[in-house]
């Protein structure tokens, strides 16, 4: 979202300003590595102003610092367990999971703590709707990074309860499919919508 060389952070910031809601923030939220200074000096300036209604999600840039120390203590209780980088909240008509695809750092595999969270979390939920989102997605067209099959068991719960939508950044691009399967097949009736929204600062 934010980088100090670039003035895009704060011409998104301006369209955010005037949007009233939670804001998710979908990993890679200040460039290069997600320092505390970064934030401090670079991201606060322009998306801080949303800050008390932000509900953040990791990127891998974010662990560029060791323990990713410049985003947890940045965001605070909002980002989580810092161990983990993954919760849920409740919005409104949706329940709504935000999950850790630094799978090398926090396990994203069928039967992880991660997962079997993921799983516990979604039978609990009394929502009718499902909205999940993560860094790294799972279907990807782009050319810089395409698919990423390790946060497959992510989408192999998250189609078993039923949810909707799900939310990615990471490819520097805009990206939805139709409703599908983990699978990749087309399913209009019980699919999940992915979009991939590696747009902003960078």
């Amino acid at each position: 979202i934010a980088q100090c060389s670039s003035s895009n952070d704060e011409a998104t910031a301006a369209i955010v300003a005037g949007i009233p809601g939670t804001v998710a923030v979908l990993g890679d939220n200040v460039y290069e590595s997600g320092t505390t200074t970064e934030y401090a000096n670079c991201y606060h300036p322009s998306w801080g102003a949303f800050k008390s209604r932000t509900m953040p999600s990791v990127g891998n840039h974010e662990y560029q610092t060791t323990g990713a120390t410049g985003y947890y203590g940045y965001f605070g209780a909002a980002a989580g367990d810092p161990a983990k980088g993954y919760y849920s909240y409740d919005l409104g008509a949706w329940h709504i999971v935000v999950l850790n695809s630094n799978c090398s750092i926090v396990s994203c595999a069928a039967g992880s703590p991660q997962e079997s969270w993921l799983r516990a979390d979604l039978a609990a939920t009394t929502k009718s709707c499902v909205l999940a989102y993560w860094h790294h997605p799972r279907f990807n067209s782009g050319a810089s990074h395409g698919n990423n099959t390790a946060v497959a068991p992510f989408w192999t719960a998250l189609y078993a309860a039923g949810a909707e939508v799900i939310l990615n950044g990471h490819e520097h691009l805009y990206e939805r499919f139709a409703p599908q399967t983990p699978a990749a097949v087309a399913d209009p009736t019980s699919g999940i919508r992915q979009f991939t929204v590696g747009t902003g600062g960078r």
